[in-house]
Parts: C-alpha cells; sequence; structure tokens
C-alpha cells in the first residue's frame, strides 16, 4: 500500500525524513502535568480558558444586575462598574476565545488531521502552555491589588488608562499590561509549533490542497496572530513604560486636578492604531478556526462533499489578507481625514465579499444533503444564522455616516456579541460535540445537547436583538446608569432588565452542557473508533482515544482530500483519506481484474 498504483487517487511520494522521535514521560507529573504530548496541552489548555471564561461570565452578570436593576444592589460601585467591563472583554476576546480555538483546538487537531506524531517542537508546546497559565494567574492577581483591576475598559485608551482618576491605574493597570505581554509570548511559541507542524510535518500524500478546511482556518487564523499580536505587545510595553518610568509614547501635555502632569508630546491615537491594528485582525483569529470547524461539522452531518472546496480555501486566506487593512473603521470618531474613512469603509465592504462566498458554499453544501440534525449540527447551522445577523449589523457599522451616531451606543454592544462572543461560542459547543467522542471515547448525551442548543440559540436572540433597538435611540455603552434622566421612555428600563433576567436563564442553562461532560465521560454511550463517519484522519487512528504518537507503528499514507462523502460506487457512504481507491471501490478492482484476465487469454 505504500506505492502507488495505476488506479490510486493521488501518488504517495516516498518518505523523505525519518519519523521524529517522541518524548516518552518518566512519571505522573510528566505525562499529566508538565507533559509534552499536544492532546494533554489541548486539554490544559481548554480547561484554563474555559475556567477564566466562567470568571468573564460572571462579571458579565454583575454588570447586568446593575443595568437591569440599577440602585437595586449597592455593593456594585461605579468603579466596580468599569472594572467588570474591562476584564470581562479581555478575558473573553484574549484569554478566552484566541485561547481555546488556537490553544485549545489547534493542539488537539493539528497533529491528528495532518497525519503526525505530535507538535515539531514539543518541549516549546509544553512551555506556552506555561506562560498562557502564567498570564491568566497575572490578570487574576490584579483583583487583590491596592484599587483592583483596571477599569479603563477593554480597549485600554491612554491617557484614561494611566490617570489616577481611572479604577486600577496603580497597580491593575501594570498588571493587565504584564498579563497580555505574557499572553503573547506564550502564544508565539504556540503559534511557530502550529504553522511549523503544518508545513513540515504532514503525513505523505497529503498536500495543502488536501487539508481539512478546520486546518486552513487555524493556520491562516495563526499567521494572523504571529503578525498581529506584535503590535499589541509594542502597545503594551510602551505604555508600561509610560506609567512605570514616565515617558511619553502615548501621553500628551495634560493638566490633572489643576496640576500639569510631566508628560508631554506622547500621541494617544497612536495606541489606537496599535490596539486596533492588532484587533480587528483578531476578529478572524476567533472567525477563521471557526469558519473551518464549521465547513468540516457541516460537511460530515450534511453527508455531503464540501461546495467550492479551493475556493473556501483561498476565501479564509483572502479574509485574513484584507483584515489587515480594515483597522481603522474602529476608529471613526477619532476625528481622522475623512478620504481616510472612504478607503476603510471601502476596505470594510469589501472584505464582506468571500466572507458571503463561505455563507454561499455553506449553503450549497447543505442543499439536497443528508442532513442529520445531531448536536453539533444544530449548533453548526446556528453559527451560520447568528454570524450572518451579526455580519449584516457590521455592514451598518462600516459605513461612517452610521457609524459615527451609533458607535458610543448598544448598537455597537450587540453587534459585536454577535459576531465575536455568541457565534463563535456557538462554534466552540459544536466542536466539543463532535470531537468529544474522540476525546474520551464517549458521545455525549444527544438529549441534553439538544436542550443545551435550543436554550443557548434563542436566549442569545433574546439577549441581543433588543440591545440594537436600545442602540437606535441612543443608550449609551460603557454607562453605569442612565440617572433621572427623561430622555428615554419607560420601554428602555424594562428591556433591560429583561435582558438581564434573560441572561442569567442562559447562563445557568451552561450548567447542563458541564453536567453533561461530566456524566458521559464515564456514564456515556460508548463512540466507536469513527462514530461520525468521517473522512479526516483523526477519525483513523489506532486507538480511542489516540494513544502516545497518535496513529500507532506506522503513519497513516493519504489517498485523497476529506470530503468523499456519498461517491458513487463506493462501499461506504464516506471514504476515509487514507483509503487507497482499491479499497474504496472493492467492486471495481474485481471487474479490472477480469478484465485484465480476459485480455491476457486473448
Amino acid at each position: 500500500m505504500a506505492d502507488a498504483t495505476h488506479d490510486d487517487v493521488g501518488y504517495v511520494p516516498p518518505a523523505e525524513i525519518e519519523e521524529q522521535d517522541l518524548y516518552h514521560a518518566k512519571s505522573w507529573i510528566t505525562k499529566y502535568v508538565f507533559c509534552q504530548d499536544a492532546k494533554v496541552i489541548a486539554i490544559q489548555y481548554s480547561i484554563t480558558a474555559i475556567a477564566i471564561g466562567l470568571v468573564g461570565l460572571v462579571l458579565s452578570w454583575l454588570m447586568r444586575l446593575q443595568l437591569g436593576f440599577p440602585e437595586a444592589f449597592s455593593f456594585i460601585e461605579p468603579d466596580d462598574y468599569y472594572q467588570f467591563i474591562t476584564v470581562h472583554g479581555m478575558i473573553m476576546v484574549i484569554y478566552l476565545l484566541t485561547a481555546l480555538f488556537l490553544g485549545g483546538f489547534g493542539n488537539y487537531l493539528i497533529p491528528l488531521m495532518v497525519g503526525a506524531r505530535d507538535m515539531v517542537f514539543p518541549f516549546v508546546n509544553m512551555i506556552s502552555y506555561w506562560v498562557y497559565l502564567l498570564a491568566v494567574v497575572v490578570l487574576c492577581a490584579s483583583f487583590f491589588v491596592p484599587g483592583g483591576p483596571t477599569g479603563a475598559g477593554w480597549t485600554l485608551y491612554p491617557p484614561q488608562a494611566i490617570l489616577s482618576g481611572t479604577p486600577g491605574s496603580d497597580g491593575g493597570i501594570i498588571l493587565m499590561l504584564v498579563s497580555l505581554a505574557l499572553f503573547i509570548v506564550g502564544f508565539t511559541m504556540g503559534g511557530l509549533n502550529y504553522v511549523v507542524t503544518v508545513f513540515q510535518a504532514r503525513t505523505r500524500g497529503l498536500s495543502l490542497m488536501r487539508l481539512p478546511l478546520t486546518i486552513w482556518g487555524i493556520l491562516t487564523a495563526t499567521v494572523l496572530a504571529l503578525l498581529a499580536f506584535p503590535a499589541l505587545f509594542v502597545g503594551a510595553v510602551m505604555m508600561l513604560l509610560d506609567r512605570i518610568l514616565g515617558t511619553s509614547f502615548f501621553m500628551p501635555s495634560i493638566v490633572e486636578l489643576g496640576e500639569h502632569l510631566s508628560y508631554g508630546g506622547g500621541s494617544p491615537i497612536l495606541f489606537q492604531h496599535l490596539f486596533w491594528f492588532f484587533g480587528h485582525p483578531e476578529v478572524y483569529i476567533v472567525a477563521l478556526p471557526a469558519f473551518g470547524i464549521v465547513s468540516d461539522l457541516i460537511s460530515v452531518h450534511a453527508r455531503r462533499n464540501i461546495f467550492g472546496y479551493r475556493m473556501m480555501v483561498w476565501a479564509i486566506v483572502i479574509i485574513g489578507a484584507l483584515s489587515f487593512v480594515v483597522w481603522a473603521h474602529h476608529m471613526y470618531v477619532s476625528g481622522m481625514n475623512p478620504y481616510f474613512g472612504f478607503f476603510f469603509a471601502t476596505t470594510t465592504l469589501i472584505i464582506a465579499v468571500p466572507t458571503a462566498l463561505k455563507v454561499y458554499n455553506w449553503t450549497l453544501t447543505l442543499w439536497r444533503g443528508d442532513i442529520h440534525l445531531t448536536t453539533p449540527m444544530l449548533f453548526a447551522i446556528g453559527f451560520i444564522v447568528t454570524f450572518v445577523n451579526g455580519g449584516i449589523t457590521g455592514l451598518f457599522l462600516g459605513n461612517v455616516a452610521i457609524d459615527v451616531p451609533l458607535s458610543d451606543t448598544m448598537f455597537v454592544v450587540a453587534h459585536f456579541h454577535m459576531v465575536m462572543g455568541v457565534a463563535p461560542a456557538l462554534v466552540i459547543f459544536g466542536a466539543i460535540y463532535h470531537w468529544y467522542p474522540k476525546i474520551t471515547g464517549r458521545l455525549l448525551d444527544e438529549t441534553l445537547g439538544k436542550f443545551h442548543f435550543w436554550v443557548t440559540f434563542l436566549g442569545a436572540y433574546l439577549i441581543y436583538f433588543p440591545m440594537h433597538y436600545l442602540g437606535f435611540v441612543g443608550v449609551p455603552r460603557r454607562y453605569f446608569e442612565l440617572g433621572d434622566t427623561q430622555i428615554f421612555d419607560q420601554s428602555v428600563g424594562d428591556l433591560n432588565a429583561f435582558i438581564s433576567i434573560v441572561t442569567f436563564i442562559v447562563g445557568f442553562a451552561q450548567l447542563v452542557f458541564f453536567f453533561n461532560l461530566y456524566r458521559s465521560y464515564s456514564k456515556g454511550k460508548e463512540a466507536g473508533p469513527n462514530p461520525w463517519r468521517a473522512c479526516s484522519l483523526e477519525w483513523q487512528t489506532a486507538e480511542t482515544p489516540p494513544g502516545h504518537g497518535n496513529f500507532g507503528k506506522e503513519l497513516p499514507l493519504v489517498y485523497r482530500w476529506p470530503y468523499d462523502f456519498n461517491v458513487p460506487g463506493a462501499k461506504e457512504d464516506f471514504i476515509p483519506q487514507n483509503m487507497s481507491q482499491s479499497e474504496a471501490f472493492p467492486k471495481r478492482k474485481a471487474a479490472a481484474k477480469t478484465s485484465r484476465s480476459r485480455a491476457a487469454k486473448k
């Protein structure tokens, strides 16, 4: 089987390098704690990210208590509210979503999907997790320093972020910036691993155009992060120097409480450019892995090959490239030249084109498919609907004339959470339901899963759709309370109360998901090696869960792409990537053998 024959789909080249030597753990600690196995590191990343994400969820509840029922909870002070906003936003965007998609799914899926034993640099991979954990610990430590965590808003704009009137302007902002710098260092080690593994450790026969779209999404997002995170790193270091040493990178001449501070000559707008040069690619650092995962979920659970595979690949790459030329649409209200506003509004509309192509391709993949409404499929479809809705409101905000009046209203909160909160969360849940059988060998309960989906999906719309209305009537974001103003009618207060109640219901419904994870780990139905009858390599391992080295004695040979579903004449409705043509079509092989024997007799 190592050599290609005339009836194989693709030529499998001979091995050019020897297999990598794996690190073998010597003790329980080196096997499960300081572990170099990418699968264990992936679980460590995921548990840590979900744990800190739960902290962010609780902070959002505290904010909703104040917004829904102002003055009812005396323990929530204005300073507390702004600190909750800041830490909640940073946790969810950076420490949860980025870490979970790249550190969690990236570590687990890349070696398995590319047919590798492990990451190319296992020791560096291990260090990347521990640096990430240190970054999380430093962030949490900011709750326990005098003044508490920073309350500058999750964008950390100077000069406000480091002036004494801002909550957490002492230890809080310093620990936040140090934590971000540590996170970027840890990610850089992991990200280099992901890129090198995909390009250098693919198994024989696995060309780039035979990679699953999940890997294309994670790979492109990793490249974006490696290029975009340095801008945030530089911004964090420069602001640390402004705060600690009194430099003036971002601090202009400024008077505070009648006292002329020693700063002078800095540019607050420079920080905004640095932040959003990272900040907008960050949207796609989260979205692109989600796009890839959704593509695979839809293909597997609709039993259809992905429509327009090459178009999907190029759309991912083009979206990644364009994400670097749209950052300043977050800065329309900063006083930029109208010509720059025109440029960034235009590029914002252009980036919607490849994104729309992906939606069309998902829809055409579903068209006339044998759709199985499993829990992963429900979450995948929910993502498409949610991302389209969030993307449409993004087209509003990409237009300068509309963005300026809506910029500091709840409309932006609704749009941002639909695109960067709800949509990625739906993908995360769908991916966990899909790959949990590979990780544990057991299926999650479908009844509990579908209950979890419907409460989460419908609840998210009940939370964020009303926020669009609040934004249209001018309700500002980041306000502790609206006071006794008569500008807004009673509907604003009633809607805020309604949103807060639904937020708690949806939040507590996630307990069903965690109960499902816990119960199914020991009592769930045994999954077998390939419960979804998928084609990609992670389902073709010798053991489930995969053992050390992933693929037993020999690495798989790849003969085809990962989306061969319902091929006419095949013995099954799917053909694994590592199955040759003669194995997939035994009748065709027998007929060819008979034909050759007859020809020989003649």
